[in-house]
């Protein structure tokens, strides 16, 4: 009895061996299973058990198209590719074959939530804008989001800036709208930025959810830094470190003077018209004024730019009289306005004015470095 109960082990299987487990029915799961209010980023996925999927569709019950997805080389998953509508119903058919042989089909149906309004991630500056000459070192990447953001922390981790080379950089909330990404110090000229916001699905609170994603590449291009001295009434040029030019000045007067610290153009005009009822100063009120100006570089939202005024020449290089813009001669504001660009920055010091605020377009230099670090929703 002993001999006969210790058997060779290449006999006979008995039950519950491999053998059987080997033509067992296939087992088909999907992954979210049903239901409504389905996050659309949420991707469908299918697997087999038992045996192999041998094909997945995932249509638009409404309109009947399909959905990207792919199989996997062993047969046992299957996974969308591209992300599901917002407020739509999805029918999902999954075939598959078990180690028995025999042909399963497994259904199920999925509902997306409905957002009561979709937020777009609108850039500044504008790719488009950039696109050939590139940006200046001082440019912050800027994210305008249509509606208001409440979860900005669950927002920020959707976003990012790549430096080639590396540089440290970090985001700061302006207010509930637009968050500002700048490096800790001047971008590296020839910097290569590319900018993403991977927030399709994303809940922004208050039932605001991200519209797109969107990945856009910037290139900084040569280092151009004005330095503007308000108590020498010079303005200095530096083309990547180098004095380029150097240039006599009017800045702001007493009653209007110019922002103290690092501004940033943003938008440039060979021709402009000047009014300061943009700023709230209408006619008929005390400081009003509209003109046309040539060779004018915006530096704030407030009305200050740099640009020709040949009213103002005769102050040039020894007092300030305008109304907060940097005042240049026909010569040298044409070089100016050929030579510095979006993203270049405009340095002011000793002018008698109040630092330029943080909100005031791009017043991102106006924070120190914790400070600024201080603003992200992360931190």
């Amino acid at each position: 009895m002993v001999i006969s109960a210790c058997s060779p082990s290449g006999g006979t299987d008995s039950p519950g061996t491999s053998a059987e487990s080997d033509t067992s029915p296939v087992s088909v799961t999907i992954d979210p299973a049903g239901g409504t209010n389905v996050n659309p980023a949420t991707p469908v996925v299918v697997k087999a058990e038992h045996g192999k999927l041998i094909d997945v569709t995932v249509s638009n019950a409404d309109k009947g198209n399909q959905v990207k997805g792919e199989l996997a080389s062993d047969g046992l998953s299957w996974k969308t590719t591209e992300p599901l509508g917002y407020g739509s119903t999805y029918k999902i058919v999954a075939h598959a074959q078990g180690t028995d042989g025999k042909p399963v089909e497994q259904q199920s149906r999925v509902s997306t939530l409905s957002p009561k309004q979709q937020a777009n991630p609108n850039l500044i500056p504008a790719p488009s804008a950039v696109a050939s000459g590139g940006v200046g070192v001082g440019q912050p990447i800027v994210f305008a989001f249509g509606q208001p953001v409440k979860n900005k922390a669950d927002v920020e981790k959707k976003l990012s800036v790549e430096s080639t080379p590396k540089q440290e950089g970090s985001w700061y909330w302006i207010d509930d709208k637009n968050v500002h990404y700048r490096p800790k110090v001047y971008w590296q000229p020839g910097t290569t930025l590319k900018v993403s916001a991977m927030i399709y699905g994303v809940d922004f609170g208050n039932g605001v959810y991200g519209a797109t994603d969107r990945t856009e590449t910037y290139k900084v291009h040569d280092s151009w830094v004005a330095k503007a001295d308000g108590n020498t009434e010079q303005m200095q040029i530096f083309h990547n470190g180098q004095l380029a030019k150097s240039m006599p000045i009017s800045m702001g007067k007493d009653a209007t003077p110019t922002h103290l610290g690092a501004h940033v153009i943003s938008d440039k005009h060979e021709n402009y018209t000047m009014d300061s009822c943009t700023y709230g100063v209408c006619q008929g009120q005390p400081g009003y004024y509209r003109s046309n100006e040539k060779w004018s570089l915006r530096i704030s939202n407030d009305g200050e730019f740099v640009h020709e005024n040949p009213n103002s020449v005769g102050a040039q290089g020894s007092s300030n009289v305008s109304h907060g813009c940097i005042n240049l001669n026909a010569a040298n504001a044409q070089w100016f306005y050929q030579n510095m660009g979006l993203g270049d920055v405009v340095e002011v010091t000793n002018s008698g004015g109040p630092q330029l605020p943080v909100w005031d377009l791009y017043g991102d230099w106006s924070k120190s470095w914790a400070d600024w670090q201080a603003g992200s929703a992360l931190k």
